[in-house]
């Protein structure tokens, strides 16, 4: 029921009239599905708006190079379409991310706003179609299309441009943090229980590599994004489209974005099926395992400060606890960890969303598009805050780990080829009884001398391979 305070303005599709608020930018199409979907209140985000006054804008400038358009309506589409891709009416796209499963409804919102918008621009009045939602912006394509190629668009640039340099960042800071604690030699762990010494800047390095790795991942897992299923109108056919406009309109993406996109392999498969969104999600979310993997690390070195591990000094980002004075908590490394559930979750309904559709056309585009986009921001912002105000912050308790390394039993391993495992073994069991080192013990027992514990049990060098009888 319409609201007796707000102005309304009639608005016509093939249904007949609907009364639409005098100031939206949106029509008939646009205010049925308002209607029809309010499930969630979650509408598309930023990159997904944009992309589409992308895609609108190219296939206009597309179609004006093959005389497709009247030039004057074309110019003023294609101004109309810069203003959506610049934010300025994000307000004007409030369908639910829950609707028609092909994107339809998305579809006609931007094909109406930017009509509207482009009609005003033309000199006429919103309402009065004389740029036509379906006529002319649409012309040449289909939402089921349109919607898979914005999907494309707005998953690599967020892969691309949002993704990669928040996990560099990471990565940098990791480097950073690898170089400055190299020397300080500590207690490896297995099993969570006490190992072989390493170096914490050698655990760092893999942290490094790990994330290094994720950019290689997301890179390689994202290529198949650059093609767009544009051109291949409602079933894959290309019916109403010039054989010309695919490959044109995807130059005008590509120059628009600074990425590179091309026409589909096959617009049969760029529309039934969605393996590249499910793909492409399948890289972001071993990257947030990574990262989680990492987070859960540097808590354990973190915990205590005096009763927990005790081997790094975290930032005090923030008070813990409401009631605990002086207490400080992992709280940037918790935002890590939650952060890979929720990309967990997403992965869900991208694998499931990707793996259905019947037939011609794969039916679970929005929440795709939406679940995709919501991991690839929350992974970018983590992956910086967690290196530029956790990570970067961290600091090495090197006497702590000194003193730690120095009573750990697994000091015993680098007996071995001195003395034999058998009484290695002997030492550790008799250290750990009596309270003592495992120095302590070999050389009380006979088995080493001073000189010989002093270059058998160095810690520092245990942490790189031994050459076994080398002189």
């Amino acid at each position: 029921m319409a609201d007796e305070d707000t102005d309304y303005r009639i608005e016509r599709d093939s249904l007949g009239e609907m009364e639409v608020p005098a100031d939206a930018y949106w029509g008939a199409q646009t205010q049925r599905a308002l209607g029809n979907f309010p499930v969630s209140g979650i509408t598309f985000q930023r990159r997904f708006i944009r992309a589409l006054g992308i895609v609108k804008k190219s296939a206009a400038k597309a179609n004006l190079d093959l005389e497709l358009l009247e030039a004057d309506k074309a110019e003023a589409i294609i101004e109309a379409a810069d203003e959506v891709i610049a934010g300025e009416h994000d307000d004007q796209f409030p369908v639910d991310v829950f609707q028609t499963g092909s994107g339809t409804s998305s579809n006609m919102n931007a094909n109406e706003v930017i009509a509207n918008r482009a009609t005003e621009i033309y000199g006429g009045e919103i309402g009065t179609r004389e740029i036509h939602p379906n006529d002319h912006v649409n012309y040449g394509q289909s939402s089921n299309d349109v919607i898979p190629t914005a999907m494309h668009v707005a998953s690599l640039e967020a892969a691309r441009k949002d993704v990669l340099p928040g996990l560099e960042t990471l990565a940098e800071e990791l480097a950073a943090k690898e170089d400055e604690f190299d020397a300080v030699v500590k207690t490896g762990r297995t099993h969570l229980q006490d190992a072989t010494p390493v170096r914490l800047g050698q655990e760092f390095g893999g942290y490094r590599t790990q994330i290094e790795k994720g950019i290689d991942r997301v890179e390689g897992a994202t290529e198949r994004l650059e093609e767009l299923a544009l051109g291949g109108t409602a079933t894959g056919t290309g019916l109403n489209t010039h054989p010309e406009f695919p490959e044109r309109a995807a130059e005008y993406i590509s120059e628009e974005t600074g990425l590179s996109f091309r026409e589909a392999d096959n617009h049969f498969e760029a529309q039934a099926a969605h393996d590249a969104m499910s793909e492409a999600h399948g890289a972001l979310r071993t990257v947030a395992g990574s990262m989680n993997k990492i987070a859960n690390d540097l808590r354990l070195l973190a915990s205590g400060p005096r009763n927990g591990l005790g081997e790094v000094e975290q930032p005090e980002n923030q008070p813990g606890s409401s009631i605990m004075p002086g207490k400080i908590n992992p709280v940037v490394a918790e935002s890590v960890n939650q952060v890979h559930k929720q990309v967990i979750g997403n992965d869900a309904a991208v694998s499931a969303g990707a793996a259905r559709g019947e037939i011609d056309l794969n039916l679970y585009k929005p929440v795709l598009a939406y679940n995709f986009l919501q991991s690839a921001s929350i992974i970018a912002s983590s992956a910086e805050l967690f290196g530029e105000r956790f990570v970067g912050k961290l600091e090495a308790n090197a006497d702590h780990c000194r003193t730690k390394v120095e009573q750990s039993m697994a000091l015993a391993t680098a007996l071995n080829p001195a003395i034999g495992y058998d009484k290695a073994s002997k030492v550790a069991k008799q250290a750990l009884k009596e309270g003592k080192t495992v120095r302590e013990v070999a050389v009380e027992e006979g088995y080493l001398t001073e000189a010989e514990a002093d270059e058998v049990l160095d810690p520092k060098a245990m942490t790189e391979r031994v050459i076994l009888g080398d002189d």
